[in-house]
This record gives C-alpha cells, sequence and structure tokens, in this order.
C-alpha cells in the first residue's frame, strides 16, 4: 500500500510518555519517519497510517486563509495533537543540499556531544550508536561562574550532567555543603522521586552543563536498564548519605509523621544504622496499618493490612500519610524469621514501581 506524502508537527501533549512538542513525523508512500532516538509508537503510527491512507485533507481553505487539520492520538496514558505541516521534504535540488547540509551540521553536533558522553563512566557501557541516540536526547549548555543551575524549591524537571567545569551545591545562608565534577550527575533525585528541587546548584567556574528532560529521562531508563540500575543506586546512596545525619535521632520510641519523612527514607535509615526493631505505621484516614520488622537493618516481616511479604513491603514504600513508630528490640521468636528479599533490591524495586505509578 502506497501513502501520500507528509510532515506533521507535534503542538499539544499533556503526559505523552514518548514525544515532546516541535518533533515531526515524515510520511513518505512507502515508509513513515519517528523523531531520532525515539521508540516508535504502534500506536500512533496506525493513526498517521490511517490518516494518509484515507480521502482527509489536510488542510482546509476557509474565509480566504489555508487552515491546518487538527489531528489527534490519545490511545494510551498521555495525549498529543498533531496537525499537518507540509506535503513532503524539501522537493528543489537547491533546498534539498541545504536541508542536507543542516542534518549533517546536525549528525556532527550530535556526534561530537557522542564522544563527550564516551568520556564519561556512566556511559562507557553503552555502543556508539546508542551513544548517538542519547545524545541527541541532551541539550548542551554553558554557564559563568555563580550562576544558578537549579534553585532549591522549583520542580525537578532535568536530569544535569557536567560535562566540563564543577559546580556547588549550597545551603539558604550560601555556604558550600559540597563540590562536584566533570561526569557526575545531578537532578535525578527529583525526577526520581517527584520532589521539589532540594538544594540550590551554582557554577563554581566555567561550566558546560548536558540537560535531559524528564521525559526523555525515563525513556532512557526504559530503553537502557543499565542506566536505571545506575541511577537507582545514585539516589539510594544519596538517600543514605542524609539519613546517616539523621541516624542519631533514631531511638527508642522514635515516633513521626510520613509526611515528614517518607517510608523510603525512614527504612532507608534503619538499614543504614542496622537497627533491629518494629516499625509500626498507623495511617487511620485511609483505614491503613503497616508493620515492618528489621533485625540489623534486614527486613524480617512486612505486613499491609492483608497483604504480606515483598508486596506488602512495596506498598508500605509508597505510602504518604500515616504516623510511624520505632520500636527497638524483637522476641528470640522473631530473630528466627528468615529476611524476605535483599533490602537494596527491594528498597530499589519499591523506587522503581513509585516512579512507574506516578508516570502512570
Amino acid at each position: 500500500m502506497q501513502f501520500r506524502n507528509g510532515v506533521f508537527i507535534i503542538t499539544e501533549e499533556n503526559q505523552c510518555p514518548l514525544y515532546n512538542v516541535g518533533e515531526e513525523f515524515v510520511v513518505t508512500e512507502i515508509s513513515l519517519k519517528f523523531p531520532a532516538g525515539k521508540s516508535t509508537c504502534l500506536i500512533l503510527a496506525n493513526d498517521i497510517f490511517s490518516i494518509v491512507s484515507e480521502d482527509v485533507s489536510f488542510e482546509k481553505f476557509t474565509k480566504g486563509e489555508t487552515q491546518k487539520s487538527k489531528f489527534e492520538c490519545g490511545g494510551c496514558s498521555g495525549i498529543i495533537r498533531f496537525e499537518f505541516k507540509k506535503e513532503k521534504e524539501f522537493a528543489t535540488l537547491q533546498m534539498k543540499l541545504l536541508a542536507a547540509a543542516d542534518r549533517k551540521d546536525k549528525i556532527k553536533l550530535v556526534a561530537e556531544f557522542a564522544e563527550l558522553l564516551r568520556t564519561i563512566d556512566l556511559f562507557k557501557m553503552l555502543t556508539d550508536d546508542d551513544l548517538l541516540d542519547l545524545a541527541a536526547l541532551l541539550t548542551f549548555e554553558n554557564y559563568e561562574w555563580g550562576f544558578p543551575i537549579a534553585q532549591k524549591g522549583d520542580p525537578g524537571t532535568n536530569l544535569f550532567i557536567i560535562i566540563e567545569g564543577r559546580v556547588e551545591v549550597v545551603d539558604d545562608d550560601g555556604v558550600t555543603l559540597a563540590e562536584m565534577g566533570e561526569g557526575e550527575v545531578f537532578g535525578e533525585m527529583s525526577l526520581l522521586t517527584g520532589d521539589r528541587v532540594n538544594a540550590t546548584i551554582l557554577a563554581a567556574e566555567p561550566c558546560k552543563i548536558a540537560k535531559m528532560s524528564q521525559k526523555n529521562f525515563r525513556h532512557i531508563l526504559n530503553r537502557f536498564p543499565a542506566l536505571q540500575v545506575f541511577f537507582y543506586k545514585l539516589l539510594v546512596s544519596r538517600i543514605t548519605a542524609v539519613n546517616l545525619k539523621r541516624a542519631e535521632e533514631l531511638s527508642s520510641g522514635m515516633v513521626g509523621q510520613l509526611a515528614d519523612i517518607s517510608p523510603v527514607e525512614l527504612c532507608q535509615m534503619i538499614n543504614s544504622i542496622q537497627k533491629t526493631g518494629r516499625l509500626i505505621i498507623d495511617a487511620s484516614e485511609t483505614k491503613t496499618t503497616a508493620l515492618l520488622l528489621f533485625h540489623e537493618g534486614e527486613v524480617l516481616q512486612a505486613v499491609y493490612n492483608e497483604v504480606k511479604g515483598k508486596d506488602a513491603f512495596y506498598r508500605i514504600l509508597a505510602m504518604t500519610k500515616g504516623r510511624f513508630k520505632f520500636i527497638q528490640g524483637l522476641t528470640s521468636t522473631e530473630k528466627k524469621r528468615d529476611v524476605i528479599g535483599g533490602f537494596m533490591a527491594m528498597l530499589m524495586e519499591g523506587m522503581r514501581r513509585i516512579d512507574d505509578r506516578r508516570a502512570d
């Protein structure tokens, strides 16, 4: 079957898991090209093929003006609207040469970005083709000394990778808490947890920073499982660093609200200092009670209402409301229980499920 030529551009987007406003889809008589570095959505492909195979007008002539016909794809968790841009790619030889030169410059630029990424340990596991696809999803920006790259309290919308230079993590009084250099990343905690940026990041010297949007970040996590493991391990290590500062506060009879400390942080704290005892959570608002038994930081039992085991542990990690109490000590019988699973593996799986739930 042959299809009519057409270039379509996304004009609106709401929680589409793959594509962004401004990206284009090119249809020829025999093929459909999706944006570089992006997976193919079969739902959208079917919608576009239906449009170009039927007798549907791409444009309308009304009151002396040409108006674009609007089309929509909403077959999954998100929705996009797109419209006809032009009949086909450049036809004249001169315009084709200009377009080819433009594409060549873009490919060269992306290749240079890929070479930069190759020098970073995080991406050394990827193939050359994977690096090119990854580089196509990044934007690169230069920051002068002292420029705020990310500010505390802002929504977390980007992952940042330091290509050149150094940055400083500063507190509300402008005191430097930490420094990061080439190859290090920041911004992943907000993207993975949904929390706002928890510290201000300033350029400590002129910097080149690679930025990736939240949507493209989710895309690479799904496409490259090795990167998914890396970022969740990084998140866990940073939560550990924060929680070690709180560890001294964890004593018999410790109580609090999940609004002040999440179950992920609470469990990570108990594990990092190898506490033995029971964590009880009561969320009367949702008629939920939960129990976790820890022995030297490992989970021996997890109960969420009537659910037990790993599934209960994952549900507890996702709780956002309730009052908790940690009571030190277990009975000799309770200590003989087997652990329900490796703590770090369960924690990362629980965070992945929370992240997927937010995306949905």
